[in-house]
């Protein structure tokens, strides 16, 4: 799917064809759309192509046409066993437009068009990148406390009740902090290779919110470092809990064996065909019934203490 956009008056408005300065927007698309771009803004279409690899790696290069190309991995809400995943999106600044290429649709991208920030400007094509940059930084900041809210919430369900489905919910969340540590780690590189001024060279505003972008994203990383040793801790404790429980199941089950062991002993010696011989005492006594209401009121005294004791713990 392709999209144009171009600012018009101030405004960011959406166009039916590619225009001078405009901004080309690319969501999984085909040979055929990837073909006409390229052609159209006179670009390599493997360039292109490199943004939809998914394991692409954020890095900022000069193209053999002289083009500058950025590719910074986003956040982005998945459907699968992991909840939040990051992606590559591809930024590339020809002369007269700005062409993005993203694998998947992205609601980083869609609010970028829909909610422009303001004094956004696509003839200016590398404060357009900037921005961009930016507003995908502080999406990882609204993820990251998306995901210590839910991981709060997990926890707490999780003292109360360790059921399989809550753990398997914290390991996503973990596996998501992972993704977003790596991601953020690599375009914290390319925030600061650009920087240096050795592919693109930025005016002092362009350079402002550079720096910007750099602020947000190392925030972003100090905080998927913090959740992720709490997510831990928390983990090693709930393994604690279990253990523990364990052996308290374990030690009140040894308990009920030993008590239930001493009956089946006598009523083993009692039904042996001994009577005859007069080798055991008291034959004539009901021992059955005796036996049976004196182990049941041991139970009932030992399953009330168990109770009481994990109640109070």
């Amino acid at each position: 799917m392709i999209s144009f956009w171009k600012t018009v008056e101030g405004k960011l408005q959406r166009l039916e064809d590619a225009e001078e300065d405009c901004w080309i927007n690319m969501v999984n698309p085909n040979d055929v759309e990837i073909r006409k771009v390229a052609d159209s803004a006179g670009v390599s279409p493997m360039v292109l192509r490199a943004a939809l690899d998914e394991e692409e790696v954020s890095y900022i290069d000069v193209t053999d046409d002289g083009h500058a190309f950025t590719t910074i991995d986003i956040p982005i809400v998945d459907s699968g066993s992991v909840m939040y995943s990051t992606i590559p999106l591809g930024i590339l600044l020809t002369k007269s437009h700005i062409i993005t290429v993203c694998l998947k649709e992205s609601t980083i991208i869609s609010d970028f068009a829909n909610n422009p920030p303001k004094n956004l400007d696509t003839s200016k094509k590398k404060k357009f990148m900037l921005m961009l940059m930016l507003r995908a930084a502080n999406r990882y900041l609204q993820y990251l406390r998306q995901i210590n809210k839910i991981s709060t919430s997990i926890e707490e369900k999780l003292y109360v009740s360790q059921r399989n489905k809550e753990v398997v919910e914290l390991l996503s969340m973990q596996k998501s902090l992972v993704f977003f540590s790596t991601s953020l780690k690599a375009n914290q590189l390319t925030i600061e290779k650009i920087m240096k001024g050795k592919t693109l060279t930025l005016t002092e505003e362009e350079m402002n919110i550079l720096e910007d972008v750099l602020i947000e994203v190392r925030q972003a990383i100090e905080m998927t470092t913090v959740y992720t040793d709490i997510s831990a801790g928390t983990m090693d404790a709930l393994a604690s809990m279990i253990s523990n429980n364990l052996n308290v199941i374990m030690k009140a089950l040894t308990v009920i064996t030993l008590i239930l062991t001493i009956p089946t002993m006598v009523f083993s010696y009692y039904g042996m065909n001994l009577e005859p011989l007069n080798l055991l005492p008291f034959n004539d006594v009901a021992w059955f019934p005796l036996f049976l209401a004196i182990m049941l009121m041991v139970l009932l005294g030992f399953f009330f203490k168990w109770f009481h004791f994990t109640k109070k713990r």
